[in-house]
């Protein structure tokens, strides 16, 4: 028990560390950036003039392209880095204003925004470092792996089940405004409040529709047994604009991604670290 105690007591104090607040809040700002990217990716393939990956992996490499934008890149890898170790360490110890299931709920969902911005700051190590990273082809080949081994289209298709309930959750969670109480909204005057809010709730609804559709395409693959089905966010994208009124909806969903974007700006200032 001495030792539990112990380990937690480590990493409440780095939990509590200002420097991994610093470059916690610095990650929203990157986070926010790819987003931005990422919804102006959406609104080209909206438009027919794809010139990337329509997913975040597109962003960063767009942003390689620029000016600086390698320094940029790495910036956003320590960043997602350090936002990283503070869900993980959130997962482990933290979210003590909960109690019971909602608690373990909590730490559950930490869990998984550990290994989100984890693979996004591998992702961003890839694509500074010249690295092969086109994530639609690597969603392909390891879905084409997995069906390939005993019960993997079950294990492909549980994979996709969950990723569309986690998109199912993510708008609820925007719609019913849940993140606002992760916000510093104390500190917030009324139309600050207003904005965040508002973006939130777009942000977290489109981001929630990007993602259920990407996991239905998984379960459809592993139907199917066709891996071409399963290739990511940026395939997710172009089957929404294929359908009636797609154009429309697609934009929708890109401006609801930016929105995110902006979004993640607030959060860097204002999110409970």
């Amino acid at each position: 028990m001495s030792v539990t105690r112990n380990a937690e007591a480590t990493a409440a104090r780095t939990a509590n560390s200002r420097w991994l607040e610093l470059l916690a809040r610095a990650g929203f700002i990157g986070y926010g950036i790819v987003h931005l990217l990422f919804g102006w990716l959406a609104l080209q393939i909206a438009f027919g003039n794809p010139s990337s990956d329509g997913d975040q992996t597109g962003a960063l490499r767009t942003l390689a392209a620029q000016p600086m934008g390698r320094f940029v890149v790495i910036a956003i890898a320590v960043g997602m880095l350090a936002m990283a170790v503070w869900q993980a360490l959130e997962a482990a110890v933290g979210h003590r204003v909960e109690r019971g299931k909602d608690r373990v709920k909590e730490r559950v969902f930490s869990a998984a925004r550990t290994v989100i911005y984890l693979w996004l700051a591998w992702t961003a190590w890839k694509v500074f470092s010249d690295a092969n990273s086109d994530s639609a082809s690597q969603s392909k080949q390891l879905t084409a792996r997995l069906m390939e081994s005993t019960g993997g289209r079950w294990l492909v298709g549980l994979a996709g089940l969950a990723l569309a309930g986690l998109g199912v959750g993510m708008i609820f969670y925007g719609l019913k405004k849940k993140f606002m109480r992760r916000l510093k909204t104390g500190e917030m005057n009324a139309h600050t409040s207003k904005l965040a809010r508002r973006l939130g709730m777009a942000g977290y609804a489109a981001r929630g529709v990007a993602f259920g559709i990407t996991g239905l395409l998984v379960v459809l693959a592993a139907y199917t047994y066709d891996p071409e089905k399963a290739r990511g966010l940026d395939a997710a994208l172009h089957t929404l604009r294929d359908q009636a009124y797609g154009t429309i909806l697609l934009t929708i969903v890109a401006l609801g991604i930016i929105a995110f974007g902006v979004y993640c700006f607030l959060q860097s200032r204002y999110r409970k670290v």
